[in-house]
């Protein structure tokens, strides 16, 4: 019975999930702000858009109870916040010299970029999201972006004050982790972990799992490195750049996922599937395809914090 595999060229069973695996093995560690996202599973048929219910706090009931007196309660305030997911995508040409029947060297490489440049992409589409929150600190206690000196750096006082925001904003720790995460450029990195504080990754990997990426830790924060950190070039005092580094709590921000659309699915078409469009046979494609969106749950429970870097 005909399939999606065959055909003259086409590619086998076989190759597409080899071709799958190599994709995903590619994608995943270098998806940093996708992974810490709360998932929000949409059956299929059933619309493309995510619905988080979330609960505004109750205050203290402190009054005492009197005898045969029922008290007056609280009223419980729901909050809806959703996301509609979009699709993501890119492809390449190969030439009609490519084996796409077997498993072919060049078609392996192919597919290890896609993977490449499929986790940039939907990293990056997370990452606009969650840099966007309005829960900022900015080192020296600067007032806006555009004030923020190149002696700005980060230090360990600066993550003892995120840490402590965090905390007041009852932020919980994301599970797993037992702490805050944070997101950072490893330029940033590189100022924080000359801090006497800074524990490295590899001096406690025998007793916590270690996160893909995970440098490190400090004050409650694990600290993740990324080189999609936001920058934002040109902002600062003088137009210096001023990066950003995530810090986040439990259920900071969701990723709707429609029946597990969010994973890139591999694309090869073969020779001759391109009907009049390649009319020689010339061109055999790779890409992938993936659907995605985010949205933030919690202000209070993503703290960014902006400062400049050492030289």
């Amino acid at each position: 019975m005909p399939n999606r595999y065959s055909g003259e060229n086409a590619v086998s069973q076989q190759a597409q999930t080899f071709y799958d695996r190599i994709l995903l093995e590619r994608l995943k560690p270098k998806l940093v702000f996708l992974q810490y996202g709360q998932k929000k599973p949409i059956p299929k048929r059933e619309g493309a858009t995510g619905n988080w219910r979330r609960f505004t706090s109750l205050s203290p009931a402190t009054t005492p109870l009197v005898e045969g007196v029922t008290p007056q309660g609280d009223r419980l305030v729901v909050e809806y916040v959703s996301a509609t997911v979009q699709g993501y995508g890119n492809f390449v040409y190969l030439t009609d010299l490519l084996d796409m029947a077997g498993i072919d060297p060049v078609a392996t490489e192919t597919v290890e970029l896609m993977g490449e440049n499929a986790a940039e992409t939907l990293d990056i589409v997370v990452r606009d999201v969650v840099a966007r929150g309005t829960n900022v600190y900015r080192v020296s206690g600067r007032a806006d972006r555009n004030l923020v000196q190149a002696g700005d750096i980060i230090d360990g006082a600066t993550m003892r004050r995120a840490r402590r925001i965090m905390a007041r904003n009852n932020a919980k720790p994301v599970p797993g982790a037992g702490a805050y995460i944070g997101i950072v450029h490893p330029d940033v990195a590189y100022d924080i972990m000359g801090d006497p504080a800074w524990v490295n990754a590899n001096q406690y990997a025998g007793s916590q799992k270690i996160f893909d990426g995970e440098i490190g830790k400090m004050h409650g924060v694990r600290y993740i490195e990324s080189t999609l950190a936001p920058i934002f070039e040109g902002e600062g005092a003088d137009g210096i750049d001023v990066y950003g580094t995530i810090i986040i709590g439990a259920n900071a921000y969701g990723v709707p996922d429609i029946a597990g659309s969010s994973k890139p699915k591999t694309i090869i078409k073969s020779l001759g599937s391109g009907g009049t469009s390649d009319p020689l046979e010339q061109r055999s494609s790779i890409g992938w395809k993936a659907y995605l969106a985010a949205v933030r749950l919690d202000e209070l429970c993503i703290l960014r914090v902006e400062s400049a870097v050492s030289a």
